[in-house]
């Protein structure tokens, strides 16, 4: 059984130096919260410190939302992702050479979430032949400082591939809308159920912390299985109680479940 904790202590979770992957799609999904979380505590302590970031999607609102509370000198080392446009925060530091910086495709990082949960080595696909992303155009690099390979180009049967090397995630900070007692989490809210499971499984399989982000709290065992997106893994569950203002778009009341009221959100974790 789970037990509830706050957003601050569940940032407080997350290590100097860890690989952080994070959900969302502009501001659909994005654990808003939970970031804003880690965002006051490395202002107040000066920690987390030297976090790899990796995400698919772009997760914020062009200002201050999503994952531009992670702009700050010391607070992020290394960025891979495959849209910087609405987080110019992270997005300067790349550019600037303040943190080392990969823009590489968006559905290869989708796609390799999936690819890293399974335990493979990387993965293999043409797309980014011939673009900036190919080793011999720059492999999607931002800046001088950013030299460590995030693509390789092989040769196989034949012909050009290019090899996506896995990376190892060693925390997940997702949202969805229902979890309960057992850790059984639900996203009948969400507009997309996009990439979360499978970062889910990749943090999991690592041995990491997977933090989700939820509106509502459920009896355990009581969530309708169609609903499941991702069922109970871990042992020492805990949940966050502290209401929020998320970052979020929804479908209209009909379009979606026919409810108009927004209740509190929670955070869902599980713990090291």
């Amino acid at each position: 059984m789970g037990k509830r904790v706050s957003a601050a202590e569940a940032a407080a979770l997350i290590k100097d130096g860890d690989t952080l992957t994070t959900s969302g799609f502009v501001g659909i999904g994005v654990p808003d919260e939970l970031l804003a979380a880690v965002e006051a505590r490395f202002i107040e302590t000066g920690h987390p410190r030297g976090l790899s970031l990796v995400f698919a999607a772009g997760q914020g609102d062009g200002k201050e939302r999503g994952l531009n509370r992670l702009g700050h000198d010391g607070l992020l080392k290394r960025v891979v992702g495959g849209h910087l446009g609405l987080i110019p925060r992270v997005a300067t530091l790349a550019t600037e050479g303040k943190i080392e910086g990969w823009n590489l495709p968006q559905g290869v990082i989708c796609q390799l979430y999936r690819d890293i949960a399974a335990g493979k080595p990387g993965m293999l696909s043409k797309v980014g032949l011939e673009t900036f992303v190919d080793p011999r155009q720059g492999g999607g690099a931002i800046n001088d400082i950013s030299t460590e390979p995030q693509v390789e180009l092989m040769e196989i049967n034949g012909e050009e591939v290019l090899f996506y090397p896995s990376q190892k995630l060693t925390v997940a900070l997702l949202r969805g809308t229902t979890a309960d007692e057992a850790g059984n989490v639900t996203m009948e809210r969400e507009a997309p159920t996009i990439d979360n499971l499978a970062q889910a499984m990749a943090v999991h399989n690592a041995g990491g912390v997977v933090i989700v982000q939820v509106e509502r709290m459920a009896r355990a065992m009581c969530i309708f299985r169609a609903f499941l997106w991702t069922p109970w893994l871990w042992p020492s569950q805990r949940t966050t109680c502290k209401p929020t203002a998320p970052l979020s778009v929804r479908l209209s009341p009909t379009a979606c479940d026919r409810r108009s009221v927004k209740p509190p959100r929670y955070s869902w974790m599980c713990a090291r």
